[in-house]
């Protein structure tokens, strides 16, 4: 007997809830327990911390200095911690910024999974999202001090609507899309690529001679999703003076610098061998910037997911499968992208996992493709009579994710930053056996708030007399720095930075 809608309706939505239960419940576990183990915070995390504490003493020089979405957040949530706790810890200033990174992991996975719905189905968006909670480096970043999750919340949430005004024809929602980007903005400027891709959409469906919707509605949508994407951001444009991002213009300025250099050549020859330079060197960037893109990529798919992540987009866009929005945004979404992190590696000299994590979020839906693609192979391979029973697709394919889980799990449960608990042991010393008026100069921000005393990081071997200690970082366990004033030694520690051995030592100025 063939169901009728309304009995399948409920069974699709309360399918859905238990996946989301699964799914939260195991990134709440898993978050709490890397917030917990937590040995040392990102050094970005003192960063923001700072400015959450300095919102409200002076809001406007965070404005001006940086986005100040995610330490608004911080900021939010320190005030709500400050009524039962007067004074916090530097320890619970830790843990409640870390818990708003993982409160926006969490929410974030509820618009994922429902972009991953519309992709790829229910179940593959469930496994997609299991193995995305378990990868060892978007987990990590998940538990820190870091803007990294809260800007995919507002890029999912916004993508979600963006997707939903497409496929349901309700071009209003594009307005809900343009409000969440210009909410995004004020945390990563990022998030200003989904007003640019319903642009492009827009702008096409009124170029389009046979268009389903009329362009009086068109010219509508697009006005509604630039007013929304202004509304939340006027008062931070306002301040800043400007809507470009800091790194934009950096771009721009490389550019001019070049040109600049490039009209002082002496001779049409001269300008000849620097053009034929130049073409050479912004080749070869491009093509050193996207090697390092895929190793980043694949740095954060442990290796093992990266050829089912290739070969499942290939597979599902191969067989025409999927919505028509997803058909035209994920590939404009991916290029775009791609291009952001070319620049990226143009303009700042670096790409890193943290700026790859967008790229792994949005395009893990195909994991789980490539990975049933392969167990049919395997079932395939190992035909009935080469083992004692023949394994089905489908236990291959829980085969292969268990595989990829016990890759995971040696990186996923290590605490964060464990090789640097010599940092923590410096600063518990410091708290414990100096003045709070003291003044210390360390070489990392994190030693100092952890030991709660103010810091220089001056690395000057004058010692001025206001410096009451010093933590010096050293190679060597015999290099002993020389100073102008007499220090005694007080504590002396290996600690291991870029997978190197340094030894960490406390001098007291006398």
């Amino acid at each position: 007997m063939i169901a009728s809608k309304s009995e399948t309706k409920p069974i699709r939505y309360k399918e859905d809830e238990v996946n989301l239960i699964i799914l939260l419940f195991i990134a709440s576990l898993l978050g709490i327990y890397l917030i917990t183990t937590t040995v040392l915070i990102a050094q970005d995390g003192i960063f923001y911390i700072e400015r959450a504490q300095k919102l409200s003493i002076d809001p406007r020089s965070v404005i001006i200095s940086h986005p100040p979405g995610y330490p608004f957040l911080i900021f939010i949530a320190l005030k709500f911690v400050g009524l039962f706790n007067g004074s916090p810890s530097a320890q619970t200033l830790a843990y409640t910024a870390q818990s708003i990174t993982l409160l926006c992991r969490l929410l974030a996975i509820i618009p994922l999974y429902f972009i991953g719905k519309l992709f790829v189905g229910s179940r593959n968006s469930f496994w997609a999202l299991l193995i995305l909670i378990l990868l060892p480096y978007p987990a990590n970043f998940g538990s820190d001090v870091l803007r990294d999750w809260p800007h995919i919340l507002f890029l999912a949430v916004g993508f979600l609507f963006l997707l939903w005004g497409v496929e349901q024809g309700k071009l209003w929602f594009l307005g809900i899309t343009g409000l969440v980007a210009g909410l995004g903005y004020t945390i990563r400027p990022e998030c200003a690529q989904l007003v640019l891709y319903g642009i492009v959409w827009l702008c096409i469906q009124l170029l389009k001679p046979n268009c389903n919707n009329s362009r009086a509605k068109l010219t509508c949508a697009l006005f509604i999703l630039l007013i929304g994407f202004v509304l939340p951001m006027a008062p931070y444009v306002r301040e800043r003076e400007g809507i470009a991002p800091l790194k934009l213009r950096q771009l721009f300025d490389s550019p001019k610098a070049y040109i600049e250099s490039f009209s002082k050549a002496k001779s049409e020859q001269e300008v000849n061998v620097d053009n034929r330079n130049s073409i050479y060197s912004i080749t070869s960037i491009i093509i050193k910037a996207f090697g390092r893109l895929i190793g980043e990529i694949s740095e954060n798919l442990m290796y093992f997911f990266l050829p089912a992540l290739l070969y499942g987009f290939y597979f599902h866009f191969n067989k025409n499968n999927g919505a028509i929005a997803e058909r035209f945004f994920m590939p404009v979404f991916i290029l775009l992208n791609v291009i952001m992190m070319i620049l990226l590696r143009y303009s700042q000299g670096y790409i890193s996992r943290r700026h790859c994590l967008p790229l792994i979020v949005f395009s893990i839906f195909y994991v789980p493709i490539g990975l049933q693609v392969f167990a049919e192979w395997l079932s395939i391979r190992f035909p009935k009579g080469s083992l004692e029973k023949n394994p089905k697709p489908q236990l291959w394919f829980f085969i292969l994710v268990a595989v990829g889980v016990a890759i995971c799990l040696p990186k996923l449960i290590r605490p964060l930053r464990v090789e640097k608990r010599g940092y923590r042991e410096v600063a518990k010393w410091l708290k414990e056996n100096t003045a709070e008026e003291d003044l210390i100069a360390v070489p990392d921000h994190r030693i100092g708030f952890y030991a709660e005393r103010d810091i220089t990081t001056s690395e000057d071997k004058n010692v001025s007399k206001e410096i009451d200690y010093i933590v010096s970082l050293v190679k060597d366990e015999n290099e002993e720095p020389e100073f102008s004033k007499a220090v005694q030694k007080k504590l002396s520690l290996w600690v291991d930075k870029r997978r190197k051995k340094y030894k960490l030592i406390i001098y007291e100025v006398l």
